[in-house]
């Protein structure tokens, strides 16, 4: 990673959530009651660029995408400005809506459901992505399956995707990409061949399995044996410098040129703390690519994402709750680091 960068891109995906607290997941023909709704600023590249700020970063932060020149977009970019985030290169595309997602979470197991809506990030392309003027040493991208265009083929390229990891590696910047929990076979169709241009992958154990063909969670556990396996797969499978894979109990983290792997126990957070689990995946892998930026050992990294994954599980919201670096680390001695069985 450059010495002479600095600074996040936070790119792809910008939308707003809709997050509703639901009493329970209704049947098809009936009712549910939802107990509380907000709005508030969702996606890969929106979460990442705001869970940075809120975490302290002092390096510059910028957004790229696409949004809709309507009161949705309009509050992104002031979620931006009031974030200290470079929200030039945010294109606002007239007559089309912003993307924007319905996120469902049940109040007593924080189990989420999602309808979303493209909009704006339908018509996102690789001309939308220049980065010939921006120093910046990471680029985080975010999400194949929600974007029509991009998800398509490009020019020579397998997809949209792989256009703009290369050209910001032929920029000398780190990239990171980030994956929603779609189809298998679609992850493999789309992620496959953005792997060899990646320098890190922070994913979860589910995204893990479908990328790597290994079964990694079974009767909703997650299996850390067989998630170290996915993590060394992927990491010798492509030019990978760093492959981490997070889990609602941890984390297994791989990196070329270390011996071991790194296996880590997420904080135990009490169960009266917990609101939502939205954002808390963002907000772990945000902890972790603090850190690479930072050029900090991996697991001191790998201790701030899983801070910063618990500190956002106080909230509905997908980064509300999220707490500086040192407010983080105040939640680990506060609660400690779960026990490993």
């Amino acid at each position: 990673m450059s010495t002479t960068r600095s600074g996040v891109i936070c790119g792809g995906c910008w939308l707003v959530d809709h997050n509703n607290s639901i009493a329970h997941w209704p049947e098809e023909e009936t009712l549910a009651n939802i107990l509380t709704r907000t709005t508030d600023g969702g996606g890969p590249a929106h979460n990442m660029a705001i869970d940075l700020a809120r975490l302290g970063a002092t390096f510059p932060l910028w957004a790229m995408g696409a949004v809709g020149a309507d009161d949705a977009g309009r509050f992104l970019q002031a979620s931006c400005h009031q974030h200290g985030i470079d929200a030039s290169r945010l294109r606002v595309i007239e007559n089309v809506a912003t993307s924007h997602t319905d996120v469902m979470t049940v109040a007593s197991s924080g189990k989420r459901t999602f309808f979303h809506h493209q909009g704006a990030n339908a018509h996102l392309s690789p001309d939308d992505f220049d980065f010939s003027d921006i120093p910046a040493r990471i680029l985080h991208l975010g999400a194949p399956g929600i974007h029509a265009r991009m998800d398509a083929p490009w020019q020579e390229e397998a997809n949209g995707w792989v256009g703009v990891l290369k050209r910001a590696r032929n920029q000398g910047i780190w990239t990171n990409l980030e994956m929603i929990s779609a189809e298998p076979a679609e992850i493999r169709h789309l992620v496959g061949p953005c792997l060899p241009h990646l320098d890190s992958l922070i994913i979860n154990d589910y995204e893990a399995g479908a990328l790597s063909g290994i079964n990694i969670v079974c009767g909703g556990l997650t299996d850390v044996a067989a998630a170290r396996r996915a993590a060394l797969n992927l990491l010798g499978a492509a030019s990978l410098q760093c492959v981490v894979i997070h889990y609602p109990t941890g984390c297994v983290a791989a990196s070329r040129g270390e011996s071991n792997v790194i296996i880590h126990p997420s904080v135990q957070v009490p169960p009266e703390a917990i609101v939502g689990a939205n954002g808390a995946g963002d907000a772990f892998a945000a902890g972790v690519l603090y850190g690479l930026h930072e050029k900090w050992p991996l697991h001191e990294g790998l201790e701030l994402g899983l801070a910063a994954a618990a500190s956002a599980l106080r909230s509905v919201s997908t980064t509300g709750a999220v707490a500086t670096v040192e407010e983080c680390k105040g939640l680990i001695r506060r609660w400690g680091w779960r026990a490993v069985s």
